[in-house]
């Protein structure tokens, strides 16, 4: 039985590629040379892909495209040093309350 592929298990790879900065044979290292500026771009046209796939309700597409913005924001956080953790942490401290408590509650928020 194959155990399942985590965040975690990305956030190592990525981790691993990058600290190896090998730009000859890897993808994750070149990104990584190249900055948060591009990463970040790179991460704008995945969302835009992924929101077309899901758009067109083309499901194959919309795995594909989610598969492509988790990895070049796992790249982005590694290249920023902000371990996914604190991302999970930030999510589980959102879900304390209803989705609206939390969004009202976050500052500049609209009022009613």
């Amino acid at each position: 039985m194959q155990l399942q592929f985590t965040l975690a298990d990305l956030e190592t790879i990525v981790a691993a590629r990058t600290a190896s900065g090998d730009t000859q044979s890897s993808y994750t290292a070149t990104l990584a040379a190249r900055g948060a500026k591009h990463v970040a771009k790179k991460l704008g046209e995945e969302a835009a892909e992924t929101v077309i796939a899901a758009v067109a309700e083309d499901d194959a597409s919309l795995v594909a495209e989610s598969a492509d913005l988790l990895y070049h924001l796992v790249v982005l956080l590694q290249v920023r040093q902000i371990p996914l953790a604190d991302v999970m942490a930030e999510l589980g401290r959102r879900t304390s309350r209803s989705g609206i408590e939390e969004k009202a509650a976050r500052p500049g928020a609209p009022g009613e």
